[in-house]
């Protein structure tokens, strides 16, 4: 570059009016790659060193098979040469392939008929004329006159029409050049001086900024692509429920401890500790610490009463409760241990207890077979209104109103079983792509065996449901395998090129 800098500053330092006519000519006298020139030109240009104007040449370029043609004629050529040695008698189409070659013969017959130079006579083909005199190679004439032009077709007196010839039967190609003018620019100097493009310290130190010519700013450029991290999908869909939550006035729980112990994963839930699910199949049991801390000592007692003697009604599950099974440490289950914690403080907030709403979108943890459609983990939406008098009714609403804000308007309730809500409904929502019903959810009233160890008044009702991040998000990007979504085999550009997620509400 700085070699093809320093000829052209030179070149067009003999005089105030030099130029160089044509940049491509130009660069072979000097020896200088063209490329390299053109380079350096478009440099000094940005510096107005130099201006150029673009010059366009086209001319056509012989194929290899053009240049067969130069050297021993065209293939009708060839073939009215073997059909006249042949004589009266003629050649059938074979033995003219073997005198002259398949491809030879396939085009030099199609001319040969066209020019009327042949006829044919049955299976065999005969020469109409008897001399090389009465014909013309027009061919081979139109090509030695683009080779003598330099493909110039202007130059080589060939119309349009000829060189459509030649271009059809793939002889000639047509090849654009561009080269340039160059002449001296508004800052043209003999030496090009390199511009600062920052200002220094060690220029504000020496003064050298007074002198020191800088490159003009560009405020209309693009700055450089901002490398950052991308929203995972999963987060995307995150982000629009969590927005939708709050607008339906629910107030985020923090989930941001995945360890929990049994006591408040399961047994503030009146979940039996004989129950399947707390089997170590289906949990996720901590080694190291075994065992929390501490739990809250009366709300403790009143829960083990609750199971082992019942209460508002109930007469319990009558088993002997065990501490140390309360105490165990696992990877949560479900947010609804969180839910649970969240209840107690507010029922045993300063003032007494106040309606609430909450919400909560975090990860839980479960021990089960890895396929297309379950992982070991998973992101859980819980939602829950603790009011008083609520009934079925109050829930059912709930859920319509959260799934008509995400596009869902067809629902189905069935009745089910939870341990800790009663009554329990699953979720069915109608899934337009696949035709049919899928489940979505689960839901229920959390039982009074679970609210009143908290200390919540006798005529609090807490209605709660729940679904899975991934599935929604699934039916949302149109991803059939869960383990594309998330999980070590996800591939890295999806996060980059996700949309951004949007639910169409409707009223």
């Amino acid at each position: 570059m700085a070699e093809c800098e320093s000829a052209i500053l030179r070149h067009l330092s003999t005089s105030p009016d030099a130029t160089i006519p044509d940049t491509l000519p130009w660069s072979e006298e000097c020896s200088l790659d063209h490329n390299a020139v053109v380079g350096a030109m478009k440099s000094l240009s940005v510096d107005a060193y130099v201006s150029f104007t673009e010059l366009t040449t086209s001319f056509f370029s012989l194929t290899k098979e053009a240049q067969g043609i130069l050297a021993n004629g065209s293939q009708e050529i060839a073939v009215i040469k073997a059909l006249m040695e042949a004589g009266v008698d003629g050649m059938t189409v074979q033995e003219l392939q073997t005198k002259v070659g398949k491809d030879v013969a396939k085009i030099g017959m199609g001319n040969c008929m066209k020019n009327k130079w042949v006829k044919k006579d049955g299976p065999k083909l005969v020469s109409l004329k008897s001399s090389d005199e009465e014909m013309v190679d027009e061919v081979r004439q139109m090509l030695q006159s683009l080779t003598k032009a330099n493909g110039v077709a202007s130059k080589a007196g060939l119309n349009d029409k000829s060189t459509q010839v030649l271009k059809r039967r793939k002889l000639v190609s047509l090849i654009t050049q561009k080269s340039y003018v160059v002449s001296r620019g508004e800052a043209y100097a003999p030496t090009r001086v390199k511009k600062a493009a920052d200002l220094t310290k060690e220029m504000l130190d020496s003064g050298a900024w007074k002198t020191t010519p800088f490159k003009p700013y560009n405020f209309l450029s693009l700055g450089a692509k901002v490398g950052g991290g991308y929203l995972h999908p999963l987060l995307k869909v995150r982000a629009e429920f969590r927005k939708i939550l709050m607008q339906m006035g629910f107030h985020e729980m923090p989930t941001n401890k995945w360890v929990e112990s049994s006591f408040w994963n399961f047994d503030t839930l009146f979940q039996p500790q004989s129950h399947p699910a707390r089997d170590a199949h289906d949990t996720f049991f901590i080694k190291e610490p075994a065992s929390t801390i501490s739990i809250p000592e009366d709300y403790y007692e009143r829960v083990k009463t609750m199971h082992e003697n019942g209460g508002s009604g109930s007469i319990g599950y009558r088993y002997d409760f065990k501490r140390e099974e309360a105490m165990k440490n696992l990877l949560r289950t479900h947010t609804t241990a969180v839910s649970s914690q969240m209840l107690y403080k507010l029922a045993n907030q300063e003032g007494g207890f106040k309606p609430m709403r909450y919400f909560s979108i975090d990860r839980v943890f479960r021990n089960e077979t890895m396929d297309a459609t379950h992982l070991c983990e998973f992101h859980q939406v819980e939602g829950l209104v603790a009011d008083y008098n609520l009934s079925l009714g109050d829930l059912i609403g709930t859920i319509e109103t959260f799934f008509k804000k995400i596009g869902i308007t067809q629902l189905r309730f069935k009745p089910a079983f939870n341990p800790y809500t009663e009554p329990s409904m699953e979720i069915f929502g109608y899934h337009p792509d696949l035709k049919k019903w899928t489940e979505i959810g689960n839901s229920g009233m959390f039982r009074p065996e679970m609210l009143a160890p908290m200390g919540l008044p006798e005529n609090v009702r807490v209605i709660a449901w729940g679904l899975s991040l991934e599935r929604p998000t699934m039916i949302k990007y149109r991803i059939k395998n869960i383990r594309d979504l998330f999980g070590h085999k996800v591939e890295m550009a999806r996060t980059r090129t996700a949309p951004v997620c949007r639910f169409e509400a409707v009223n």
